[in-house]
């Protein structure tokens, strides 16, 4: 079984719960276990408010972001790009750093990383944007109508 989607979306508050709803519900009916559904919808939320709020479009591109959910046999991928200015060009993956419990920014890479098997944090190739993808291995409910095989 292998189910993938994509959304264009505006850089505004409103498009991030759409994006989690579209990722729950395709889960459900999938047969996805709700707790991986859980946590990877607020993985998903994370990324989608930090494009909204970090991806200012630089000039020329457009106020918008792209997500992309892939489920594909036993794993998830999800990847969420924007058009911003991306992440400070380094060698080396940008480091996630640990929010302070009392902060109230700042904790969305850690939440991805920490809900999500796999973390990719990079730029666009060539020209502006970041992208953050995550991957889970799925499991699935008993009843599952669409269970891979």
């Amino acid at each position: 079984m292998s189910i993938w989607w994509s959304l264009h979306l505006r850089r505004d508050a409103a498009s991030v719960p759409l994006a989690r709803r579209l990722l729950l519900g395709t889960m459900e009916t999938a047969g996805v276990d709700p707790d991986v559904s859980y946590d990877l919808s607020v993985a998903l939320s994370e990324a989608c408010a930090n494009a909204v709020e970090h991806g200012g479009a630089t000039p020329g591109s457009p106020e918008a972001y792209r997500v992309t959910a892939y489920l594909d046999g036993e794993k998830c991928r999800i990847e969420v790009a924007d058009s911003g200015p991306g992440f400070p060009a380094t060698r080396e993956r940008p480091p996630i750093r640990r929010a302070r419990a009392e902060a109230e920014n700042g904790r969305g890479l850690g939440l991805i990383q920490e809900l999500a098997d796999h973390v990719h944090i990079g730029n666009k190739p060539g020209r502006g944007g970041a992208v953050v993808s995550f991957d889970k291995i799925l499991k699935w409910r008993e009843d599952s109508p669409l269970m891979a095989v």
